[in-house]
């Protein structure tokens, strides 16, 4: 009865290997009957017969046998060690031996995946040494010239922003006042000069950001239509001067609401439109909007705009949307700019999963188009808001203004007057605190940059020693996505630039008042934050398996990857422009087992078996750059999505 109970089968075997007895659990592994089985070879049973043969010599001869590795044969081909000893009559003859298999599947699985770990942790600790220097020394290098650019780029932002804000708003101001003709000509040209500057900034600022990723784009409903009519009135005056000829084509098919970033697409037309004007002298401009593909959920349009202007060399084409360059040495004298505003299209839409072409010849003209993807909306209500007019109702409206520049303060104080706002000025956050303790507020608007106390520190006070939630939106002159996060993370609810745009700044105001009378929510801030892409590239499946999910162990081993793989990708490319086939094998032969572990689809492990194969043996293989393209590509969205699961499992943590 025990020898029935073992869940082990047991067999006995005669000298001449034939099978004498078993019990149910040998029945039940091989699938044969007991009747079946009993003076059947003992072998037979087995994927490798001459081993089967090989144990139970061994066990006849040396009287037993100890965890010798058979793979009994089923459907399940369970991997087993046989155990036994001979067994003798009560004269001391040998009738046969009794052999336990014992299922050793499971200790297998995790054997397996011991020496996988143990291979990884090899691999890992050998490339992270080879790497650790490269690595510390590349890692704090790009984090300071990251710092070194973002201050430059705070720096330069606020203090050429803070002087042109006061030029640019009185110039407004006194605008609105009774002037001499030669008095408003002189004002108006004081302005356009002003506006021009503040292109530029912008135009290096933006492309920045766009360079670094960190350019947010919206999806807010436009009325396309009447938005590029608005657009195109900016450039009636320019065209009559130069008796040019302005033709608009718009696809009546085009949906009337669609979702995008008006601001990013006004930016990206108006630059091409400035350019057409700009080196056109006689002739016509054609603006166009067609259809290109339209879905039930998105369309996509393509916007063509055509001069008969100077042209552009066939040779100049491809260097035209490169930071600061010009088709011609000659352009910048003769026409003027920065050489900016193609590269700033090109980024632009690009970053919007766009394709910018141009068609261009000497004499004869240029053609620059342009693709964007709109999503459509039946949603009549989301219509962009009008602008709000001043209104005589809205004046019991306190507003504490932080600003330290006297000037921007004069500035502020002129605005706020003619908004029939009621208004306190503080130099600083201290002074801000004391009024805030003091008296009644209905909004503040808060510098960034003061001394004793910044608009930083000012706004954690407030939201965390005051308890006060009275909106609070950030007045700043640097416009880069470090200090508007910052901005997020203390409470503020808003931003907005300097110069100050009046009626944005009039209905930012009533906006936030209105919404809530008691102050707003900080978890309700406008700041737009970017969604998380879905993976699609990895399945961590394995790593949780491997790691049981400890989240530490999880996060240095995507540290590793996230290390090792860019510096990989970049030695594979080198050592193809290089022909280094040695460096190209070594470097392909390295990234590939991170792909199992990180659950890379198998496909591209494969391309890299390929690409490691190639560099072996430089066999034909016509389309070698496609395929470290292809690993290019796949190693960077799997770059993302694990930095963005990184990202994560510190929150987690936190």
């Amino acid at each position: 009865n025990l020898i029935e109970a073992s869940r082990e089968p047991l067999f006995t075997v005669n000298p001449a290997g034939k099978i004498t007895d078993m019990n149910l659990a040998s029945v039940t592994i091989t699938g044969v009957s007991r009747e079946d089985m009993i003076g059947t070879d003992f072998y037979d049973y087995f994927t490798e017969p001459k081993n089967a043969r090989l144990a139970t010599q061994s066990a006849f001869a040396n009287g037993f046998i100890a965890d010798y590795p058979l793979t009994i044969r089923d459907h399940h081909l369970t991997e087993v060690l046989l155990n036994g000893s001979v067994y003798k009559d009560p004269s001391g003859k040998v009738l046969g031996i009794v052999v336990v298999a014992r299922d050793i599947t499971e200790q297998k699985a995790i054997e397996k995946e011991l020496i996988e770990a143990r291979v990884f942790a090899e691999l890992a600790t050998f490339i992270a040494e080879e790497a650790k220097v490269k690595a510390e020394n590349a890692v704090e290098i790009a984090e300071e010239a990251v710092k070194t650019k973002q201050q430059f780029l705070s720096n330069m932002s606020h203090e050429i922003r803070t002087p042109m804000n006061a030029i640019i708003g009185f110039t407004k101001v006194l605008l609105k006042t009774e002037l001499t003709e030669k008095q408003n000509e002189y004002l108006n040209a004081i302005k356009l000069s002003g506006d021009a500057l503040i292109v530029l900034i912008n135009d290096i600022l933006d492309l920045a950001k766009v360079e670094a990723g960190k350019m947010v784009f919206e999806s807010r409903p436009l009325k396309l239509k009447s938005s590029l009519s608005s657009m195109m009135h900016l450039f009636e005056a320019k065209i009559l001067e130069k008796n040019l000829a302005l033709i608009k084509l718009y696809d009546e098919k085009i949906p009337e609401i669609l979702l995008g970033d008006s601001l990013r697409l006004n930016q990206i037309i108006l630059n091409l439109m400035s350019n057409a004007v700009k080196f056109t002298t006689h002739g016509r401009i054609v603006f166009e909007v067609k259809i290109l593909i339209e879905t039930e959920i998105d369309v996509n349009l393509e916007f063509s705009i055509q001069d008969t202007g100077v042209g552009i060399a066939l040779e100049s084409i491809d260097k035209i949307f490169e930071n600061f360059q010009q088709a011609t040495t000659g352009t910048s004298r003769l026409f003027g700019g920065t050489g900016l505003g193609l590269a700033i299209v090109k980024q632009l839409v690009e970053s919007q999963g766009g394709k910018v072409k141009v068609s261009s010849e000497i004499g004869k003209g240029s053609c620059f188009s342009f693709t964007i993807n709109f999503l459509k909306t039946n949603d009549v209500s989301l219509t962009e808001e009008l602008p709000i007019e001043f209104n005589l109702e809205q004046r019991n409206i306190s507003v504490l203004v932080v600003e330290d520049i006297p000037l921007n303060q004069l500035l502020m104080k002129t605005l706020l007057d003619e908004f029939g706002f009621k208004k306190e000025i503080a130099a600083n956050g201290l002074i801000a605190i004391e009024k805030l303790n003091t008296g009644h507020f209905d909004i503040v608007l808060m510098d960034l940059q003061m001394p004793e106390m910044n608009g930083f520190e000012a706004t954690t006070y407030i939201r965390n020693v005051l308890k006060s939630n009275i909106p609070i939106i950030a007045l700043t002159a640097d416009v880069t996505t470090v200090d508007l996060a910052k901005c997020k993370a203390v409470g503020m609810n808003d931003y907005i630039t300097k110069p100050v745009d009046e009626q944005l700044l009039y209905n930012k105001i009533l906006t936030h008042v209105n919404k809530s009378p008691l102050g707003t929510n900080i978890n309700d801030a406008t700041f737009e934050v970017k969604e998380l892409k879905k993976t699609n590239f990895t399945d961590l499946t394995y790593l949780h398996k491997i790691t049981k999910s400890d989240s530490k162990i999880m996060m240095e081993m995507i540290n590793l990857y996230l290390n090792q793989t860019p510096t990989l990708i970049n030695e594979i490319k080198e050592s193809m422009l290089n022909s280094d086939w040695n460096q190209m094998k070594a470097s392909a032969h390295k990234i590939i087992p991170s792909f199992t572990i990180m659950g890379i689809n198998k496909e591209f492990e494969t391309v890299a078996l390929k690409i490691q194969k190639f560099a072996e043996n430089q066999a034909s293989q016509d389309n070698i750059q496609e395929l470290i393209n292809t690993l290019d590509e796949a190693c960077s969205e799997a770059c993302v999505e694990l930095l963005q699961f990184h990202t994560q499992l510190k929150q987690n943590q936190a």
